[in-house]
Protein backbone atom coordinates (compact mmCIF):
# COMPACT_ATOMS: atom_id res chain seq x y z
CA UNK A 1 0.00 0.00 0.00
CA UNK A 2 1.28 3.48 -0.85
CA UNK A 3 0.90 6.46 1.47
CA UNK A 4 -0.79 9.70 0.51
CA UNK A 5 2.51 11.58 0.54
CA UNK A 6 3.96 9.06 -1.92
CA UNK A 7 1.06 9.31 -4.37
CA UNK A 8 0.83 13.11 -4.14
CA UNK A 9 4.26 14.71 -4.63
CA UNK A 10 4.66 18.38 -3.80
CA UNK A 11 5.18 19.05 -7.53
CA UNK A 12 1.57 17.95 -8.10
CA UNK A 13 0.16 20.63 -5.80
CA UNK A 14 -1.03 24.01 -7.12
CA UNK A 15 -2.63 26.70 -4.99
CA UNK A 16 -4.89 29.65 -5.85
CA UNK A 17 -5.37 28.59 -9.47
CA UNK A 18 -7.90 30.41 -11.62
CA UNK A 19 -10.24 28.29 -13.73
CA UNK A 20 -13.15 29.46 -15.86
CA UNK A 21 -15.26 26.33 -15.29
CA UNK A 22 -15.16 22.73 -14.04
CA UNK A 23 -13.59 21.41 -17.24
CA UNK A 24 -10.70 23.82 -16.93
CA UNK A 25 -10.31 22.97 -13.22
CA UNK A 26 -10.07 19.25 -14.03
CA UNK A 27 -7.71 20.13 -16.87
CA UNK A 28 -5.28 21.79 -14.44
CA UNK A 29 -5.38 18.75 -12.15
CA UNK A 30 -4.82 16.46 -15.12
CA UNK A 31 -1.84 18.41 -16.44
CA UNK A 32 -0.15 18.14 -13.05
CA UNK A 33 -0.37 14.34 -13.23
CA UNK A 34 1.04 14.47 -16.76
CA UNK A 35 3.93 16.65 -15.57
CA UNK A 36 4.72 14.25 -12.71
CA UNK A 37 4.67 11.21 -15.00
CA UNK A 38 1.49 9.55 -13.69
CA UNK A 39 -0.66 9.90 -16.83
CA UNK A 40 -0.88 11.00 -20.42
CA UNK A 41 -3.11 13.81 -21.68
CA UNK A 42 -5.72 11.22 -22.64
CA UNK A 43 -6.47 10.52 -18.98
CA UNK A 44 -7.45 14.17 -18.46
CA UNK A 45 -9.97 13.79 -21.27
CA UNK A 46 -11.23 10.60 -19.63
CA UNK A 47 -11.79 12.42 -16.32
CA UNK A 48 -13.83 15.10 -18.07
CA UNK A 49 -15.80 12.45 -19.99
CA UNK A 50 -16.58 10.68 -16.70
CA UNK A 51 -18.41 13.76 -15.41
CA UNK A 52 -20.14 14.29 -18.74
CA UNK A 53 -21.38 10.69 -18.66
CA UNK A 54 -22.18 10.20 -14.96
CA UNK A 55 -22.84 13.73 -13.72
CA UNK A 56 -21.10 15.67 -10.93
CA UNK A 57 -21.04 12.77 -8.44
CA UNK A 58 -17.31 13.42 -8.02
CA UNK A 59 -18.17 16.45 -5.84
CA UNK A 60 -17.94 14.33 -2.70
CA UNK A 61 -18.25 17.05 -0.05
CA UNK A 62 -19.06 20.76 0.12
CA UNK A 63 -16.45 22.49 -2.02
CA UNK A 64 -14.48 19.31 -2.82
CA UNK A 65 -14.32 17.46 -6.15
CA UNK A 66 -12.48 14.15 -6.51
CA UNK A 67 -11.71 13.84 -10.22
CA UNK A 68 -10.88 10.41 -11.62
CA UNK A 69 -11.73 7.82 -14.24
CA UNK A 70 -11.28 4.09 -14.73
CA UNK A 71 -7.83 2.48 -14.92
CA UNK A 72 -6.72 2.69 -18.54
CA UNK A 73 -3.59 2.68 -20.73
CA UNK A 74 -3.46 6.45 -20.14
CA UNK A 75 -2.45 5.76 -16.51
CA UNK A 76 1.32 5.23 -16.39
CA UNK A 77 1.52 4.92 -12.59
CA UNK A 78 -0.86 5.46 -9.71
CA UNK A 79 -0.72 9.10 -8.69
CA UNK A 80 -2.65 12.16 -7.54
CA UNK A 81 -2.75 15.94 -7.88
CA UNK A 82 -4.19 18.74 -5.72
CA UNK A 83 -5.60 22.01 -7.07
CA UNK A 84 -6.91 24.73 -4.76
CA UNK A 85 -8.87 27.29 -6.76
CA UNK A 86 -8.61 31.04 -6.32
CA UNK A 87 -12.33 31.38 -7.09
CA UNK A 88 -14.92 28.61 -6.72
CA UNK A 89 -16.50 27.03 -9.81
CA UNK A 90 -19.81 25.26 -10.34
CA UNK A 91 -19.80 21.56 -11.19
CA UNK A 92 -23.59 21.25 -11.21
CA UNK A 93 -23.92 19.38 -7.92
CA UNK A 94 -27.22 19.90 -6.10
CA UNK A 95 -25.81 20.36 -2.59
CA UNK A 96 -21.97 20.52 -2.65
CA UNK A 97 -21.31 23.32 -5.18
CA UNK A 98 -19.36 25.52 -5.62
CA UNK A 99 -16.00 23.74 -5.67
CA UNK A 100 -12.78 25.27 -4.32
CA UNK A 101 -10.64 22.09 -4.19
CA UNK A 102 -10.05 19.55 -6.96
CA UNK A 103 -8.16 16.41 -5.99
CA UNK A 104 -7.42 14.13 -8.94
CA UNK A 105 -6.58 10.41 -8.86
CA UNK A 106 -5.13 8.16 -11.54
CA UNK A 107 -5.22 4.50 -10.46
CA UNK A 108 -3.66 1.50 -12.17
CA UNK A 109 -5.94 -0.79 -10.15
CA UNK A 110 -8.41 -0.67 -7.27
CA UNK A 111 -6.04 -1.85 -4.53
CA UNK A 112 -2.76 0.08 -4.50
CA UNK A 113 -4.22 3.37 -3.30
CA UNK A 114 -6.68 2.09 -0.66
CA UNK A 115 -4.52 3.25 2.25
CA UNK A 116 -4.07 6.70 0.70
CA UNK A 117 -7.84 7.07 0.25
CA UNK A 118 -8.34 6.25 3.93
CA UNK A 119 -5.80 8.89 4.93
CA UNK A 120 -7.37 11.50 2.67
CA UNK A 121 -10.87 10.75 3.97
CA UNK A 122 -9.70 11.24 7.57
CA UNK A 123 -7.81 14.45 6.75
CA UNK A 124 -10.71 16.10 4.92
CA UNK A 125 -13.18 14.87 7.54
CA UNK A 126 -11.36 16.62 10.38
CA UNK A 127 -12.30 20.33 10.56
CA UNK A 128 -8.94 21.43 11.98
CA UNK A 129 -6.93 19.69 9.29
CA UNK A 130 -9.29 20.82 6.54
CA UNK A 131 -8.83 24.41 7.72
CA UNK A 132 -5.05 24.00 7.75
CA UNK A 133 -5.13 22.65 4.19
CA UNK A 134 -7.32 25.55 3.05
CA UNK A 135 -4.96 28.09 4.65
CA UNK A 136 -1.62 26.54 3.61
CA UNK A 137 0.41 29.34 1.95
CA UNK A 138 2.64 27.14 -0.21
CA UNK A 139 2.58 23.66 -1.79
CA UNK A 140 5.32 22.65 0.62
CA UNK A 141 3.27 23.74 3.64
CA UNK A 142 0.21 21.90 2.35
CA UNK A 143 2.25 18.76 1.68
CA UNK A 144 3.53 18.89 5.25
CA UNK A 145 -0.07 18.84 6.52
CA UNK A 146 -0.85 15.90 4.25
CA UNK A 147 2.24 14.09 5.54
CA UNK A 148 0.93 14.23 9.10
CA UNK A 149 2.07 17.59 10.45
CA UNK A 150 -1.48 18.63 11.32
CA UNK A 151 -3.57 19.90 14.21
CA UNK A 152 -5.08 17.63 16.84
CA UNK A 153 -8.27 15.96 15.66
CA UNK A 154 -11.29 18.20 16.14
CA UNK A 155 -14.96 17.34 16.29
CA UNK A 156 -16.58 15.51 13.42
CA UNK A 157 -17.99 17.45 10.52
CA UNK A 158 -21.35 19.00 11.21
CA UNK A 159 -24.38 16.77 11.21
CA UNK A 160 -26.54 14.76 13.56
CA UNK A 161 -24.45 12.78 16.03
CA UNK A 162 -25.84 10.19 18.39
CA UNK A 163 -23.62 9.50 21.38
CA UNK A 164 -24.88 5.99 22.20
CA UNK A 165 -23.73 3.24 19.88
CA UNK A 166 -26.15 0.51 18.79
CA UNK A 167 -25.97 -3.01 20.11
CA UNK A 168 -24.47 -5.71 17.93
CA UNK A 169 -26.58 -7.09 15.09
CA UNK A 170 -28.14 -10.49 15.40
CA UNK A 171 -25.58 -13.00 16.70
CA UNK A 172 -23.72 -14.78 13.92
CA UNK A 173 -25.13 -12.57 11.19
CA UNK A 174 -22.78 -11.25 8.52
CA UNK A 175 -23.70 -8.33 6.29
CA UNK A 176 -22.32 -6.61 3.21
CA UNK A 177 -22.74 -2.97 2.21
CA UNK A 178 -21.74 -1.72 -1.23
CA UNK A 179 -20.35 1.76 -1.79
CA UNK A 180 -20.83 2.69 -5.43
CA UNK A 181 -19.39 5.18 -7.91
CA UNK A 182 -19.07 5.35 -11.66
CA UNK A 183 -15.71 3.58 -11.80
CA UNK A 184 -15.24 1.74 -8.49
CA UNK A 185 -11.75 3.11 -7.79
CA UNK A 186 -12.28 6.67 -6.54
CA UNK A 187 -15.26 8.10 -4.72
CA UNK A 188 -16.58 4.65 -3.79
CA UNK A 189 -13.31 3.93 -1.98
CA UNK A 190 -13.54 7.30 -0.28
CA UNK A 191 -17.03 6.52 1.00
CA UNK A 192 -15.94 2.99 1.97
CA UNK A 193 -13.27 4.38 4.26
CA UNK A 194 -15.66 6.82 5.94
CA UNK A 195 -18.21 4.03 6.45
CA UNK A 196 -15.55 1.75 7.92
CA UNK A 197 -14.61 4.45 10.43
CA UNK A 198 -18.22 4.48 11.66
CA UNK A 199 -18.40 0.67 11.79
CA UNK A 200 -15.15 0.58 13.78
CA UNK A 201 -16.59 3.05 16.30
CA UNK A 202 -19.77 1.01 16.61
CA UNK A 203 -17.80 -2.21 17.07
CA UNK A 204 -19.56 -3.69 14.03
CA UNK A 205 -16.55 -4.23 11.74
CA UNK A 206 -16.58 -7.98 12.34
CA UNK A 207 -20.22 -8.19 11.31
CA UNK A 208 -20.31 -5.89 8.26
CA UNK A 209 -18.01 -5.95 5.25
CA UNK A 210 -17.84 -2.99 2.90
CA UNK A 211 -17.07 -3.37 -0.80
CA UNK A 212 -16.36 -0.47 -3.16
CA UNK A 213 -17.61 -1.08 -6.66
CA UNK A 214 -18.80 0.53 -9.90
CA UNK A 215 -22.35 0.96 -11.15
CA UNK A 216 -22.34 -2.00 -13.54
CA UNK A 217 -20.91 -4.43 -11.01
CA UNK A 218 -23.18 -3.08 -8.26
CA UNK A 219 -26.29 -4.16 -10.16
CA UNK A 220 -25.00 -7.73 -10.27
CA UNK A 221 -23.88 -7.73 -6.62
CA UNK A 222 -26.87 -5.91 -5.11
CA UNK A 223 -28.60 -9.13 -4.03
CA UNK A 224 -25.62 -9.89 -1.74
CA UNK A 225 -25.93 -6.58 0.12
CA UNK A 226 -28.19 -5.16 2.81
CA UNK A 227 -27.83 -1.70 1.25
CA UNK A 228 -25.93 0.35 -1.30
CA UNK A 229 -24.47 3.75 -0.34
CA UNK A 230 -23.73 6.27 -3.07
CA UNK A 231 -24.25 9.79 -4.39
CA UNK A 232 -27.59 11.11 -5.64
CA UNK A 233 -26.39 11.05 -9.26
CA UNK A 234 -25.23 7.43 -9.10
CA UNK A 235 -28.41 6.43 -7.26
CA UNK A 236 -30.37 7.67 -10.26
CA UNK A 237 -28.15 5.64 -12.58
CA UNK A 238 -28.60 2.49 -10.48
CA UNK A 239 -32.39 2.72 -10.34
CA UNK A 240 -34.21 -0.16 -8.62
CA UNK A 241 -31.70 -2.89 -7.75
CA UNK A 242 -33.88 -4.75 -5.26
CA UNK A 243 -32.02 -3.42 -2.23
CA UNK A 244 -32.15 -0.05 -0.43
CA UNK A 245 -30.00 2.60 -2.12
CA UNK A 246 -28.96 5.23 0.42
CA UNK A 247 -27.77 8.67 -0.69
CA UNK A 248 -24.80 10.29 1.07
CA UNK A 249 -24.13 13.94 0.24
CA UNK A 250 -20.85 14.48 2.13
CA UNK A 251 -18.51 11.51 1.73
CA UNK A 252 -16.13 12.96 4.34
CA UNK A 253 -18.74 13.25 7.11
CA UNK A 254 -18.79 10.39 9.61
CA UNK A 255 -21.80 12.12 11.20
CA UNK A 256 -23.85 11.85 8.02
CA UNK A 257 -22.73 8.28 7.33
CA UNK A 258 -23.58 7.39 10.95
CA UNK A 259 -27.12 8.69 10.39
CA UNK A 260 -27.48 6.79 7.11
CA UNK A 261 -26.25 3.58 8.75
CA UNK A 262 -28.70 3.99 11.65
CA UNK A 263 -31.53 4.46 9.16
CA UNK A 264 -30.40 1.34 7.27
CA UNK A 265 -30.51 -0.81 10.40
CA UNK A 266 -33.35 1.09 12.09
CA UNK A 267 -31.30 1.72 15.26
Amino acid sequence: MEDLKDLLPVEAVRLDVRAADWREAIGVAGRLMVETGATTDEYTREMVANVEENGPYIVIAPGVAFAHSRPSPAVLSTGMSWVRLAEPVEFGHESNDPVTLVVALAAQDSAAHTSAMGSLARLLGDPGTAAALAAAPTPEALHAVLAGERPEDGPEKSGPVTTSEPSEPRAGSLHKILTVCGNGVGTSLFLKNTLEQVLDRWGWSRFVTVEATDTISAKGKASEAVALLTSREIARTLGDVGRPVKVVQDFTSTAEVDAVLRDTYDV
